[in-house]
């Protein structure tokens, strides 16, 4: 799961934000979006076209990810 988010960091960190794996529970990556993604508008958009697009095709046991 880490090896899939350390796929999508540089461009996040690139924008000056971090993501982060908080749980995996029940199919569902639970993720925390940091510093200028933790507020950024864009941030869904981010985190379903990118990191739930990528963390679901490295990991099929994962089929949603959300933030918290």
């Amino acid at each position: 799961m880490n090896a899939a988010l350390d796929k999508v960091r540089p461009g996040i960190q690139a924008d000056g934000g971090e993501v982060w794996l908080i749980k995996v529970e029940n199919e569902t990556a639970f993720v925390q979006m940091l510093g200028a993604c933790g507020g950024c508008p864009a941030s869904n958009f981010t985190l379903k076209g990118a990191i739930e697009t990528i963390v679901t095709a490295d990991v099929p046991e994962v089929k949603e990810v959300i933030q918290v």
